[in-house]
């Protein structure tokens, strides 16, 4: 049913304002504006994110703004669920967990209400990321003609709704619109890889590329992982109910991703430790998890000895290794069991490197066909030991600063705690590590404009030449994330 409801004629169309996120002092601002001129209208290369790659083989209509915009973004749903229980217009809405907003099999499904739910906590996004995001999503990609409010929550919703019912807004052609030149997804180790099968058959296949994910087939604690066993098997056609078949079945999922496109592989555990095991005790940590027995230790030395079987097959095959340790997953164990994972509830922790890296660096951190992201949420050891060690060790890169840590803000303390000590050119370029496909370019925007400040800096500093800020800020943007995910041998010819 459509609510009829009309935004006031006499309001002005919403614009964002052009120097929105650049530095405050005038001269650099100025600066800051030319070097964003030079990267603004840039190709995204987007080598890590969640889009679903099924989005784009099918190319369907998206349903309705609320499962579009609300209900899938869990820094949105995580900072409206903050504020359920204080007095407000978010607790006035009705927003008392997260099925109020429409997730998990019990959530609202009326999409009207939880987009009244969200206008309505609007003011609670005040100063984050995640507004900056959404204006930029509603105001330049739908041309929304006014910012949300209770006041304007249905007109919005009528207006959006008219634009996901036109073609210019099924999937593909927003890829286009947004300029994307290449799009990873992340998928699952015993994935069929189907989207992306149809994807190339599509000829889409150079353009949108899958991403290994083995996490689940490393921690042998977790519930399940036996069963994963045999999903391991059938898809790669290897018995991997045995350690040295694991293995083998292993390589042989990273050659299919490879053949489909591939160009990294990405590890999420607890902690970034890398001590590799002897064969022999690596074969009954396997086993004895195989019977449905394993302790937290075990477990955790067998990830940490996975990590560093896979840089030995990275320096075979070529595939990237990104890493992202440091997240306590699911803090609220009630609420995952009942609504799920990935709604909010991940945790950053103190990450140790320095040590944890070691055995890997200290085999494969000079091997010519080895290449290491490293990516994280703890903002302590970026000065401290990530700068220092992809300043010397030529396999690794700085992956930029994502999740919590991709904003205005928390850009800029990165270049300035890394650029001393590893420069800009050992940093990976900007990932946007989103779910919400219709973010992609705002999310790359704002890593421009802050590169585009921080650079302006160096200038207006006389540290650095504005051509060779120029550069660096295209470098930053476009270049780098090429160089950093280089196709692997195997498929380059």
């Amino acid at each position: 049913m459509t609510v009829t409801s009309t935004i006031g004629v006499d309001q002005r169309p919403w614009t964002l304002h052009a120097d929105r996120a650049l530095p405050a002092e005038p001269e650099v601002r100025a600066v800051a504006r030319r070097i964003l001129g030079e990267t603004s209208a840039l190709p995204i290369v987007s080598m890590h994110g969640h889009v679903d790659a099924a989005l784009l083989a099918d190319d369907e209509a998206f349903p309705d703004p609320a499962r579009l915009l609300v209900t899938p973004d869990h820094y949105l749903v995580r900072m409206l669920v903050s504020q359920a229980t204080s007095p407000g217009p978010v607790r006035d809405a009705g927003v008392r967990s997260v099925a109020d907003l429409g997730v998990g099999d019990d959530g609202e499904r009326d999409p009207r209400v939880i987009w009244r739910r969200f206008c309505a906590g609007w003011s609670a996004l005040r100063g984050t990321p995640t507004r900056f995001w959404l204006e930029h999503v509603l105001a330049e990609v739908f041309h929304a003609p006014a910012s949300p409010s209770p006041e304007t929550a249905d007109a919005l919703f009528d207006h959006l709704a008219d634009r996901l019912a036109e073609p210019a807004f099924r999937p593909r052609a927003l890829f286009e619109r947004f300029g994307i030149e290449l799009l990873a997804t992340t998928d699952s180790a015993v994935s069929t890889l189907d989207a992306h099968r149809r994807l190339g058959e599509q000829g889409w296949g150079e353009r949108v590329i899958p991403t290994f994910r083995p996490d689940p087939l490393f921690e042998i604690a977790r519930p399940g992982w036996p069963a994963l066993l045999d999903e391991l098997s059938a898809v790669s056609g290897i018995d991997a109910h045995d350690y040295d078949g694991f293995l083998l079945a292993l390589r042989e999922r990273r050659r299919a991703f490879i053949r489909a496109g591939a160009r990294a592989s990405d590890h999420g555990h607890l902690r970034a430790d890398t001590i590799p095991l002897p064969a022999a005790e690596a074969r009954i940590l396997f086993d004895v998890a195989r019977r449905g027995h394993s302790d937290p230790a075990a477990a955790a030395a067998f990830t940490a000895h996975m990590l560093f079987q896979t840089a030995e097959m990275a320096a075979d095959d070529g595939l990237v290794m990104q890493l992202h340790p440091g997240v306590v997953r699911d803090h609220d164990r009630g609420v995952a069991a009942r609504y799920g994972s990935d709604i909010g509830y991940d945790i950053p922790v103190a990450t140790e490197f320095t040590r944890a890296l070691r055995p890997l660096l200290e085999a494969f951190g000079h091997h010519p066909g080895f290449r290491m992201i490293v990516f994280t949420v703890d903002e302590t050891v970026y000065s401290r030991e990530l700068a220092p060690l992809a300043g010397v060790y030529p396999a690794l890169r700085l992956g930029a600063p994502w999740w919590f840590l991709d904003t205005p803000d928390a850009i800029r303390r990165f270049r300035e705690a890394t650029t001393d000590t590893a420069g800009l050119r050992n940093t990976s370029g900007f990932v946007d590590d989103t779910r919400a496909f219709c973010s992609i370019p705002a999310r790359h925007d704002l890593s421009r404009r802050a590169d585009a400040g921080f650079l302006a800096r160096l200038v207006a500093e006389h540290r650095l030449e504005f051509d060779e800020a120029l550069e660096t800020a295209v470098d930053l943007a476009y270049r780098l994330p090429q160089e950093s995910y280089p196709r692997p041998a195997a498929v380059s010819a």
